[in-house]
């Protein structure tokens, strides 16, 4: 097998010592943050001696080229970008606190997703449309990489998916700036221009996220094993199971765990490189 290894920063000296900790026998330049050791060996100080630079590692097979894929779907909040939108619509009514502890008992796998959704709107209930632009406009970033990951699988000719258990506000902005094939979230209701504190239609949850992803894979008729997916919290995993290669992005403890790859330090490029 062969290691990647990459971070925000390589250090010389870590290389040299993760290279003689695997036994690798040869290191390829993947950037200037990100390298393939080849023909390297699990080692039981590997983790925490990563863990300990900031490094993230994955062993990945010799012919697993991005050219062998076809569907990249990922999760929004907490792992395309910077923010849980709720949690800053939540803000605007003083209750982020309140919110923001359902939102991580939720995406620890603590609490039901339909429950805490339904929970969490509710509390929205007659906050103007316009503080959702507010979050838009002043809140919400991509997370580093965002940009080149997009570029890098659309040059590979991806179908692209952004899936969301947040709202269709966020994810259509976000498919028109980053081009994604397709996008789906939850609808906000709104009348009058205040949101009611009700969500319209049916709900994307855990199972909906799985569902959307096998839909698009079989409407373009894509092999399960043609799949990536990617996410950071317990509502992701029916994705991230029903995909070829499931990726932890920045995600909580139970992600990691039934991921293939998890990425805790590296931007969301870092995604490229474990098919370089």
């Amino acid at each position: 097998m062969n290691l990647v290894v990459q971070g925000p920063k390589i250090e010389a000296r870590a290389l040299k010592e993760i290279t003689a900790l695997t036994g690798a026998q040869g290191v390829k330049r993947l950037g200037s943050n990100a390298v393939r050791l080849i023909d390297a060996r699990q080692h039981p100080e590997l983790a925490s001696y990563c863990d300990a630079h900031e490094l993230d590692y994955a062993f990945v097979p010799e012919d697993g080229s991005l050219a062998n894929y076809r569907l990249f779907v990922t999760d929004m909040d907490s792992t395309l970008i910077n923010i849980e939108c709720i949690d800053e619509i939540a803000d605007m009514q003083g209750l982020k606190t309140e919110v923001a502890a359902i939102t991580e008992a939720a995406m620890r796998g603590d609490l039901d997703f339909r429950e805490s959704l339904t929970r969490r709107v509710a509390l929205l209930e007659g906050l103007p449309e316009g503080a959702l632009e507010r979050v838009f406009r002043e809140r919400l970033q991509l997370n580093p990489g965002a940009r080149a990951l997009l570029a890098g699988l659309k040059q590979a000719g991806i179908v692209t998916v952004l899936v969301s258990g947040g709202f269709t506000y966020f994810t259509e902005r976000l498919q028109k700036q980053l081009g994604f094939d397709y996008a789906v979230a939850n609808e906000l209701e709104i009348r009058s221009g205040r949101l009611t504190g009700k969500v319209k239609g049916d709900v994307i949850d855990g199972d909906a996220k799985r569902h959307t992803l096998q839909l698009v894979r079989k409407h373009h008729g894509f092999a399960p094993a043609t799949v990536i997916a990617a996410g950071d919290g317990a509502n992701d995993l029916p994705m991230l199971n029903a995909a070829g290669v499931g990726i932890a992005y920045h995600a909580k403890p139970v992600v990691r765990e039934h991921a293939t790859y998890a990425l805790n330090h590296s931007g969301l490029d870092g995604i490229l490189n474990l098919f370089a």
